[in-house]
């Protein structure tokens, strides 16, 4: 199964252009596991595209009699637009990324959780709790956790890549494949010129603007689905892509190898938190224990190898899990990295200025 992994923002693709919020009700919530026998109620879930295994789900229905209907996104700006502006009972887990979590809390979106029910949060490292987003953990668990890297592709590129501002080089034209991301673009240019990814100051976000327009001509291709997609067949010989994509990568093709900036890495975690009007919370502090499982956490990495916090998986995986740095990203490098952090309105409009620009 791990030969034909996908991220978790492809193969089920959901934008708002493709499904209504109609849709999502009719349709997202009649997903995976709908038709499993229950008669201990049911679970509904919104989660990123291709990082939950279905088998995963599956074996949770079996051992609990808990129905799990599964929809999904493929941005947090997403998922909280249709969670917001649907029925506010409608989902019992939702999967954000890090700054949405503090979106969240600041909005009163989320429900506090009691973790001293949670038998297995002791497997979570301690280093991925108590984060500033949520101090405490009172209101998020953490699943998984992704940092940006430089993919190379050593056949082809003889140049010694350690950086972001590498990337900059304008020898570099039409080589690059980027994520379809402008918090994490921008960020990566921010910083390239030691400039912070989370600028508030608009003179300082000129300089970010004046820089990123740097990387424009190198630029083939903007993916957040399946940027390996481009490397793997040659496309673009170098990029800034989730570790997880290029461990896939490198799978297909030895040569693409892994860099991880000197100006430290753009990191993220995603996490569990419970809505606050969820119908099923009880069902889902049940799935999250089950999540933290060591030995379902190890299976979740053998399919989708994003930075995995549940440490007791980590003891199960095999050497060639544990000796490859695109798969387990060495501990300093998530701890040294930058966080994505959130923004009031009026800053993320010239974020949203800079990435139209660069992207027109």
């Amino acid at each position: 199964m791990r030969d034909t992994m996908m991220s978790r923002r492809s193969f089920l693709h959901t934008s708002a252009a493709a499904l209504s919020l109609a849709g999502i009700a009719s349709a997202g919530l009649a997903g995976c596991g709908s038709s499993a026998a229950s008669d201990g109620g049911e679970l509904n879930i919104f989660i990123w595209t291709e990082y939950v295994p279905d088998s995963v789900i599956e074996d949770f229905e079996s051992e609990f009699g808990i129905t799990v209907n599964a929809s999904t996104f493929s941005t947090n700006e997403d998922m909280l637009a249709k969670f917001t502006s649907g029925e506010d009972d409608a989902y019992d887990l939702l999967q954000p990324s890090d700054y949405m979590v503090k979106l969240m809390i600041d909005q009163g979106l989320l429900q506090e959780m009691d973790t001293s029910k949670l038998e297995n949060i002791g497997n979570i490292g301690s280093q991925y709790l108590d984060q500033d987003y949520d101090k405490g953990n009172k209101y998020s668990v953490p699943y998984m956790g992704s940092v940006t890297a430089i993919a190379v592709n050593t056949d082809k590129v003889t140049a010694d890549i350690s950086s972001y501002a590498d990337l900059f080089d304008p020898a570099y034209a039409g080589k690059l494949v980027m994520l379809d991301d402008y918090r994490e673009v921008l960020g990566i240019a921010a910083d390239s010129i030691g400039i912070s990814n989370n600028e508030t100051d608009p003179d300082k976000l000129e300089l970010v603007r004046t820089q990123v327009m740097k990387l424009k001509d190198n630029i083939k291709v903007y993916d957040s689905d399946s940027p390996k997609s481009a490397l793997i067949n040659g496309d673009c010989t170098l990029g800034a892509v989730w570790s997880a994509e290029i461990a896939l990568a490198q799978r297909e093709n030895p040569a693409i190898q892994i860099v991880f900036p000197t100006e430290g890495a753009e990191i993220s975690t995603d996490n569990w938190v419970i809505p606050a009007h969820a119908k099923n919370a009880d069902n889902a502090m049940k799935f999250l224990d089950y999540m933290m499982r060591p030995e379902v956490a190890k299976t979740i990495s053998d399919d989708y190898p994003y930075v995995q916090p549940n440490t007791a998986a980590i003891d199960l995986m095999d050497d060639d899990f544990k000796d490859n740095p695109a798969e387990n990203v060495p501990a300093e490098v998530f701890e040294s990295g930058h966080r994505t952090e959130s923004l009031s309105s009026d800053v993320l409009k010239i974020y949203n200025d800079i990435w139209t620009d660069l992207k027109s």
